[in-house]
């Protein structure tokens, strides 16, 4: 094996961890991967930074921007605007029509941005009507994937793969080209879901103020020179043997005593970092003279506004708690309670954080950390208190999908509602004639839109996902540098050896399980930039055809339903739902089984 393949199987391990592990965003790993790529020179720096200019990133980039556009002008509202209906439905009825929207809007439209939208629409019926947001959220996270995967458009990974397949071979996919099989695929899918939904759990009606319970929020809270605590042991307060209240550290003269011992007398100015449920956050804050604010942190003077205010008992009934979700790329990513507030409008109230669960994200990991760990990661949901005025102005912020009942929908006007469709229309229809490439036609629309002042760049500045577009132009010399060292031959020669003899459907079927074993821990785009080239390889030295090979890597990078972090909708629903891992590794497992047992047999058809 020559240095070059080992240095680039060592680069591709250090990928798969940083990955696995979330070491760094997604966006910060990519960026190291390329300058690594550089410096051992694996690939020019031209080649290093060819990612930026690639079709299928700025492919993606403007369908992000369209996908933008159709959530502000209320057409994602509009195609949803009958759901609510549904809300009389028996479930095992309810579930597949929510499958089957979700799939058909997100076949032309960012899938992300549609399950976004169908996670506040359950939330608000969850709210209203009982209904388990936990039967339907991974139900509508699968399906928008499923129905992503039918058409050219419907997700990143299409793209990237007709990309590399493109560049290498010059073999494009059309449009509808394997749209038969996608809807195949959702068909089965749809009915094993409606079928497992018994073993998904019922969970609770999502409500703000009952909903969240011990080991929900984290909060650090101040104890003010007028508290009932300052001069009492810990075990003479309500911190101690508090089934509802957990003292995780206690921070004094800027040294962490984690875990302090109950006969520790409490001092003005000391910081306690708990975590407990909204009520006892409240009672925190009216009753103990207890500050949950850092005014250092906030870098401010005047005292922090406490969360009620008795002496304006008018106030009370105009402002409302308010639950945020932190996508990739929010703006608020990074920053710690503490100094929450400054990054945000002054009349948002930061009160707590809710963390995403993940593989590597425990709660020793968590709590024991300094406090300024203590911080926002993508998936993180944040707690604030804001006045029903100024409700609108949280949805300015940068990646962040407010998940409440009192939320205000902008309204849109009809006309610009229907021009935006006729735009998307127009759009689809360009691309899948092949009048133009799907990058032109989209942008195409991007620059209709922005002419009829239909769509503003400003906001297209805030709510891009830009950790998206990082990560497939960080990626893609990845796959240039397995080309240049002759990984991507290596491995396909040894896949040759193991395949050789072997029936077509031991072929595919071994391609497929990889590309969907490694979609599950890392990136479904790195992987099938890193896998479709030795798909490829694999299908020249066999004297096969070549599309049913590009097609395998295709839908298996899209079918990672057995964990929650191999799709970024799967992210996001992970915690929302009140879900553990068993339920994607089994039902979401299960699923993937299926799949690929079925995909093997029909993709082996059309060798």
């Amino acid at each position: 094996m020559d240095v070059e393949i080992i240095l680039m199987f060592s680069v591709l391990l250090l990928t798969v961890i940083l990955f696995i592990f979330e070491v760094f965003p997604i966006d910060k790993i990519a960026f190291f991967i390329i300058v690594l790529l550089i410096l051992l020179g694996l690939v020019t720096p031209e080649e290093g930074i060819s990612g930026f200019s690639n079709s299928a990133t700025i492919a993606v980039l403007a369908l992000m921007i369209l996908a933008i556009a159709m959530e502000e002008n209320g057409v994602i509202n509009w195609l949803t605007s009958g759901m609510s209906k549904v809300k009389s439905l028996p479930l095992y009825v309810m579930a597949p029509v929510f499958m089957f929207v979700t799939a058909g809007i997100s076949a032309f439209i960012s899938t992300t941005a549609v399950v976004i939208v169908f996670i506040k629409m359950i939330n608000q019926l969850s709210e209203k009507y009982n209904i388990s947001q936990s039967k339907l959220l991974l139900p509508i996270s699968f399906a928008g994937i499923l129905g992503g995967s039918c058409t050219l458009m419907g997700t990143s990974t299409n793209l990237i793969v007709n990309s590399v397949s493109s560049n290498l071979i010059s073999q494009k996919l059309g449009f509808f080209e394997f749209s038969l099989l996608g809807l195949i695929f959702l068909g089965i899918s749809i009915v094993y879901l409606t079928l497992t939904l018994r073993w998904l759990p019922w969970g609770k009606q999502q409500n703000i103020n009952k909903d969240y319970q011990i080991d929900n929020y984290i909060t650090t809270v101040r104890v003010t020179e007028n508290s009932k605590l300052v001069g009492k042991k810990i075990h003479e307060s309500f911190l101690h043997n508090n089934p509802d209240v957990l003292l995780l550290k206690l921070i004094r003269n800027n040294h962490t005593h984690n875990s302090p011992g109950k006969y520790v007398t409490l001092k003005t100015n000391d910081e306690l970092i708990l975590m407990c449920d909204l009520e006892n956050l409240s009672r925190i804050n009216k009753s103990e003279n207890m500050n949950i604010y850092d005014k250092e942190n906030l870098n401010i003077q005047e005292e922090p506004p406490k969360l009620t205010d008795p002496e304006k008992e008018e106030d009370l009934e105009q402002r409302v708690f308010v639950e945020l979700l932190m996508l990739p790329g929010a703006s608020l990513l990074g920053k710690t309670l503490g100094n929450l507030r400054y990054f945000m409008m002054q009349d948002a109230i930061p009160i707590a954080i809710k963390k995403r669960k993940t593989l590597v994200n425990v709660k020793e990991r968590m709590v024991h950390s300094s406090e300024d760990k203590l911080s926002l990661k993508a998936g993180d949901r944040l707690l604030v208190e804001i006045s029903k005025e100024k409700l609108s102005a949280l949805d300015t912020m940068e990646n962040v999908v407010v998940l409440q009942e009192f939320e205000n929908v902008t309204r849109t006007s009809k006309i610009k509602r229907s021009f935006s469709f006729f735009v998307l229309l127009l759009v689809i229809a360009l691309a899948a004639t092949g009048v133009l490439s799907i990058m032109v036609s989209a942008l195409t629309g991007i620059s209709i839109l922005l002419v009829t002042k239909s769509l503003d760049l400003n906001t297209i500045y805030k709510k891009v996902n830009w950790q998206i577009f990082f990560l497939l132009a960080g990626m893609i010399p990845l796959g240039v540098a397995m080309h240049n060292t002759g990984a991507d031959m290596w491995i396909s020669e040894k896949l040759l050896g193991f395949l050789e003899g072997q029936p077509n459907y031991i072929i595919i079927g071994t391609l497929f399980l990889i590309t969907m074993l490694m979609s599950g821990v890392v990136s479904n785009n790195a992987t099938a930039i890193i896998m479709t080239p030795i798909a490829i390889s694999v299908a020249y030295e066999m004297g096969l055809d070549y599309k049913p090979f590009i097609l395998s890597v295709m839908f298996a990078a899209n079918f990672s339903f057995f964990t929650p972090v191999g799709y970024q909708t799967n992210t996001l629903i992970y915690g929302i739902g009140n879900y553990k891992f068993r339920h994607f590794l089994w039902i979401g497992g299960g699923l993937s089984l299926i799949l690929w047992l079925v995909a093997t047999t029909l993709l082996t058809k059309m060798l």
